[in-house]
């Protein structure tokens, strides 16, 4: 059988425990994401995610763990314990309702930043692996290497050499410097659901990077965004004000953030930019427009002076 109807009968069997599965049912569902490194499956008001293959196991107990002590800002999941499905380990969770893509205006800033700020006071767990958003950076940077193999492209100077421009720490080739801190990660609209659904509290999901580091990498995103001029600066505002009043400890909580900002958020601009044009030399096609604004950001970006590398990772 193969991965989706596996994980099919698998969410199904979970949703109503004891049910043989012979007969047809009436509960709503479907495929939710179907990708290489997660595929992930509705059935009623429970959640099946098949993890990429190779997950340790060790590790994403650590991280289920972390959710189910922090329901306030995490969803907490169905199961403490990774249930195998071939080459996968597969995570049960309740259905929450996700972030309407359609109605930007309602895009929950606010709640993001306080649910960060209480993600980033928490005392991580004994031996929580590091969070790997450097580690999903230098994979993009692999992934626009393999395709330019194929096919050249001139906007891959600029984004290569912001990529070498970064410390090593946000290479992933480095310890991340400073005290350990509680981070998600992976920060994206994407990663916030109501729970219950429809119109319960917001909570972050996605424990896949979950892990201890630089707490600014959590922020990068929309930094990123606002300073390529893709997020406005309301909103931008908006979550950045709200992630203050919560005490969140990434950045002072009054004067200048971007001491703090600027390394990650030049990190997620070169990330997203080396998915960008991989994505584009894969399907034969031109950049688009928002693909070319991260473009021009890396071309913007300057060597980082040594003494701003110190106040980063200070």
């Amino acid at each position: 059988m193969t991965l989706l109807p596996a994980l099919t009968a698998k969410v199904r069997a979970a949703a109503h425990p004891g049910s043989t599965g012979d007969a047809p049912c009436p509960c709503g569902g479907g495929a939710l994401a179907e990708r290489p490194d997660a595929t992930v499956v509705r059935h009623a008001d429970t959640v099946a995610k098949a993890h990429a293959p190779g997950t340790d196991p060790a590790e994403l107990s650590l991280r289920l763990a972390m959710a189910a002590r922090l329901p306030d800002a995490l969803l907490p999941p169905l199961d403490l314990a990774p249930a195998p499905l071939g080459d996968r380990l597969v995570t049960f969770w309740p259905y929450g309702a996700p972030v309407d893509p359609d109605t930007p205006e309602a895009a929950p800033w606010e709640a993001t930043g306080a649910l960060l700020a209480h993600l980033h006071r928490a005392a991580p767990l004994d031996g929580l692996p590091p969070m790997r958003g450097p580690a999903k950076a230098a994979r993009a940077i692999s992934r626009l290497r393999t395709a330019l193999r194929g096919a050249p492209h001139p906007a891959a100077g600029p984004v290569l050499q912001a990529w070498a421009a970064l410390p090593a720490w946000a290479r992933a080739e480095a310890p991340m410097p400073g005290t350990p801190t509680l981070c998600h990660g992976d920060l994206h609209l994407g990663q916030l659901v109501r729970h219950p659904a429809p119109d319960g509290p917001w909570r972050l999901i996605d424990v896949d990077d979950l892990g201890v580091g630089v707490p600014a990498w959590d922020l990068a995103r929309p930094a990123a965004w606002y300073a390529c001029g893709l997020l406005p600066p309301d909103e931008w505002t908006r979550f950045l004000g709200a992630y203050q009043r919560a005490g969140g400890p990434a950045v002072p909580m009054a004067g200048d953030p971007w001491p703090v900002l600027d390394v990650p958020a030049r990190a997620l601009t070169v990330q997203t930019a080396a998915l960008a044009l991989a994505k584009a030399l894969a399907a034969g096609r031109e950049l688009d427009e928002v693909e070319q604004q991260l473009v021009g950001a890396c071309v913007r970006m300057a060597p980082i002076p040594h003494q701003l590398v110190s106040e980063h990772t200070g």
